[in-house]
């Protein structure tokens, strides 16, 4: 079981700042929950507590990044793609600031912080917004080696952090790429398609789906936007049936976007599984993602529906 997301983030930019004096860490309020506040208890002079107030935060960030400054700012995702949305927009895409959003409980399970805290259409939200890099990661590695890539490359970045702990997919060895995609599993059949930590699940089902006669690969997507078309195009059309599976709206996420590359390439049946334009509960993990079609069996259960029926 690899470390929370939001640990990995909050270390790993502990050790940068050893070496980087221009990295700081602001907060709006959340520290103790996006672990924000193990980087202020080891360099409170480089941490800035800005209360709850987001759109302040970002603008400030987008000025201090300005003066040479590298400012990573905190707070859960969904007061980053609403709230403070028009000071992302403006401050930091528009004028492609240096600022790198660490975006806390992302995705479908943080619903027992209450269902207004949960955001299921942020990569929706910023993949169409020009100049923003996407990042998701799968495990403690990946949120390791995207965090120091963030860090050390211009432009504004999100990083779509989740709040729990799941399995470890790569080891310690791992270098992050951005535009890749990783093929984790081969198959000949379906390619299921995943990002962030669903990722780890998403390998379960096509084991689940291989013990049943049917041949799933699974391929990675870590890196959003920008991303491989061509890599995920040639994927695709390697197998008859294509399967994005998502923590995350099927409208304009992960599915939306293998659906505009297959569909420009070589079109052919494509199945998105992920929240069907609703809006997610108040709620523990297990219950959310077995609602949404989204555990292992779930999503096995999904595919082999559609291949049973040809």
């Amino acid at each position: 079981m690899t470390r929370p997301q939001r640990d990995v983030w909050a270390d790993t930019l502990i050790e940068l700042a050893a070496t980087d004096p221009d990295i700081l860490v602001m907060d709006a309020d959340l520290a103790t929950s996006t672990r924000a506040d193990k980087f202020a208890a080891a360099y409170p002079e480089r941490f800035l507590q800005m209360g709850i107030a987001e759109q302040v935060m970002v603008g400030t960030a987008a000025g201090l990044s300005f003066t040479g400054y590298v400012p990573w700012v905190s707070s859960f995702g969904i007061f980053f793609s609403n709230r403070a949305l028009d000071q992302v927009r403006m401050s930091v895409a528009q004028t492609h600031a240096n600022v790198k959003i660490g975006a806390a409980y992302t995705g479908l399970m943080a619903g027992l912080a209450g269902k207004t805290h949960v955001d299921v259409s942020d990569i929706a939200t910023f993949r169409a917004m020009p100049g923003m890099t996407i990042l998701a990661p799968v495990d403690a590695a990946e949120t390791a080696a995207m965090t120091r890539w963030a860090t050390a490359t211009p432009g504004p970045v999100y990083l779509r952090l989740g709040r729990e702990a799941g399995p470890d997919v790569f080891g310690p060895d791992y270098v992050f790429e951005p535009r890749r995609v990783i093929l984790l599993r081969e198959g000949t059949e379906v390619l299921l398609i995943s990002t962030g930590q669903q990722t780890a699940r998403t390998l379960v089902a096509a084991e689940l789906l291989g013990e049943e006669g049917i041949s799933a690969g699974v391929l990675h997507v870590p890196s959003i936007k920008p991303v491989d078309d061509a890599a995920i195009a040639a994927a695709a059309a390697s197998v008859p049936l294509v399967v994005t599976v998502e923590e995350h709206t099927v409208i304009g996420g992960l599915g939306g976007l293998v659906a505009e590359i297959v569909t420009a390439h070589d079109p052919r049946p494509l199945i998105r599984i992920g929240i069907q334009d609703t809006w997610a509960e108040s709620a523990p993990n297990a219950w959310l993602l077995d609602r949404h079609g989204l555990t292992p069996e779930r999503v096995a259960d999904r595919v082999r529906r559609v291949w049973d029926r040809g």
